[in-house]
């Protein structure tokens, strides 16, 4: 019985071996996601040269705003197993000021993007992110799937 178990987990490995190399590797440059992302939200919202001009260093610096208070918020879940109940009730309070910080920066954000953009390219901006997330993904499946 524990030989034929072993041959099946032996054959199971070869299969799964074989599936997995037929995979193609698909390493992405991120210099060129950055260029497809500028070249997306560009075109997406309609962004005209003056624009961009302003809009980007705006758009980056939120951008990066963003990421680290992600960051900080995704830090606050590690080890949750393990911690005291006042821990708990800490990270809690951790969790709502890094949202408040969140919707503060987009309040911001808005605030200072909309003196380079209408009203209508801000709205559009709130969907953009994911529907770039959509594209790369479906891009990465390629044509057939």
């Amino acid at each position: 019985m524990k030989k034929l178990t072993l041959y099946l987990v032996f054959i199971f490995a070869c299969f799964a071996g074989n599936a997995l190399a037929q995979r193609p590797t698909q390493n992405i440059d991120p210099e060129k996601l950055q260029a497809a992302r500028i070249a997306f939200i560009t075109s997406r919202i309609d962004l005209k040269p003056e624009q961009a001009e302003k809009f980007w260093p705006v758009f980056n610096k939120y951008t990066e705003q963003r990421e680290s208070t992600m960051k900080s918020m995704s830090e606050l879940n590690r080890g949750m197993e393990s911690i005291s109940e006042e821990e708990a009730k800490s990270r809690i309070q951790k969790r709502l000021q890094l949202q408040q910080k969140m919707l503060d920066d987009e309040k911001a954000f808005t605030a200072e993007i909309s003196k380079v953009i209408s009203a209508k390219q801000v709205l559009m901006l709130n969907n953009i992110a994911r529907d770039f997330n959509r594209h790369i993904y479906q891009r990465q499946r390629g044509p057939n799937n």
